[in-house]
């Protein structure tokens, strides 16, 4: 059965800017509440909605939720900035949050690409982060990247027929091409970019800084990976260097679910109810609740 929640719009201080949030708050609110990080060129609404369908999904089976604009974005002051120059937007994000929800004593971080980033970035300097559900998470590696493009974009193109019909008419610079998938082999060569042990020393993000935020506090994450994104074939070819990662999803500490048919954002609206019901069940299940099936927010709402 639905719980019956509320929204409420909240406007709070980062750094003299002031930042725009939404809580949805059920009735009866748990310890363990859910901050939704946005990533890339976004605001706290999301592609197709999808932030909204998410915090009203949560919040309809009891979990209270906040979802903001980052300085720069959306509706909040400022000036514009990476996902590692937020840290200070998602501090003030959650003392905001517990402000008005002072039942939750603990967060989940639910980011999706370079909001995913951000989480991990975060979730090293404050033990109220009890745990992270990180959707196709971006890492920065040059190497992995290549790679996926000779696997996923070099091999399609050249078993294509109409990459050699294209080719024999003249229609393609052969020596271009070429000379892309050389480099292309280059770089992927190089081996698996910054180890494990090293810090980032810029916004980028690395798998040693996502391994550290994955291992940080004993808590637990899971990692939501879509079937027809470079974003999450880049990540799993990053991780694949680092054993590390393989031991942490062995230990059961990291949950590695996959959506085959989901794009980057789980624009469908299948993949969209896909990803709401696992998120719901993970956050259950790392409360110690039994699952149940997701409740979908209310048709007709408007957005906020």
């Amino acid at each position: 059965m639905s719980m019956r929640y509320i929204e409420k719009g909240v406007v709070f201080l980062c750094d003299l800017e002031s930042l725009v949030g939404v809580v949805s708050q059920p009735d009866q609110p748990a310890e363990l509440g859910v901050i939704i990080l946005v990533g890339g060129p976004q605001y706290r609404v999301g592609a197709h909605r999808q932030f909204v369908r998410l915090a009203r999904c949560l919040a309809a089976n009891g979990i209270s939720c906040m979802r903001f604009d980052y300085r720069g974005m959306g509706d909040a002051s400022g000036a514009e900035r990476g996902y590692g120059r937020v840290l200070p937007d998602i501090g003030a994000a959650l003392a905001a949050f517990q402000a008005q929800v002072p039942q939750v004593r603990r967060v989940v971080l639910w980011g999706l690409c370079g909001g995913a980033s951000a989480a991990c970035l975060y979730r090293v300097t404050d033990d109220r982060v009890a745990g992270l559900i990180l959707v196709n998470p971006w890492l920065d590696v040059e190497e992995a990247r290549a790679k996926v493009r000779l696997k996923h974009y070099y091999a399609r193109r050249l078993l294509a027929g109409d990459f050699w019909k294209k080719a024999l008419r003249g229609g393609l610079s052969v020596g271009a091409s070429a000379k892309g998938l050389l480099g292309t082999a280059r770089v992927a060569r190089k081996g698996h970019g910054q180890p494990a042990d090293a810090v980032a020393q810029t916004d980028d993000i690395y798998p040693g800084d996502m391994l550290r935020a994955l291992q940080a506090g004993g808590g637990r994450s899971a990692v939501f990976l879509s079937g027809r994104d470079y974003v999450a074939r880049t990540f799993e070819e990053a991780m694949a260097g680092h054993p590390a990662f393989a031991e942490l999803e062995q230990a059961g500490a990291v949950e590695v679910c996959r959506f085959p048919s989901a794009d980057h954002t789980f624009s469908s609206a299948a993949a969209m109810h896909q990803v709401e019901e696992a998120s719901l069940e993970w956050i259950q299940a790392f409360q110690g609740l039994e699952p149940e099936p997701a409740t979908p927010p209310a048709a007709g709402e408007q957005a906020r």
